[in-house]
């Protein structure tokens, strides 16, 4: 039970960084945290409901944790592009619309 509740509130924490936050770099944190907290679940599960395959929630895991490093490498690329062609990384001052330079 206390796993559950504990992933929960990582991923208000999570959901709440992502609608809050105006770093590229912090949301991209708010969203690894959410991922973790996914984590948690998937392994909290499988060790306590034990279904007709084994471990496949920690499989899941390790699928979740595959995509959250790719994502981190992407998404981090993203924004060392952003603060060199804009000098910042707030995504409040990302224009919507592509600028020809």
């Amino acid at each position: 039970m206390i796993p559950y509740v504990t992933a929960a509130l990582l991923f208000g924490i999570g959901v709440y960084g992502v609608l809050r936050r105006r770093n590229a770099v912090l949301l991209l944190m708010s969203v690894e945290l959410m991922l973790n907290a996914v984590n948690l679940i998937l392994v909290t599960a499988d060790a306590s409901v034990r279904a007709a395959l084994p471990h496949t929630g920690q499989v899941f895991a390790l699928f979740v944790i595959v995509i959250a490093a790719a994502e981190v490498g992407v998404g981090l690329a993203i924004v060392l592009q952003l603060y060199r062609l804009r000098a910042t990384v707030a995504v409040d001052e990302v224009p919507l619309e592509r600028v020809d330079a």
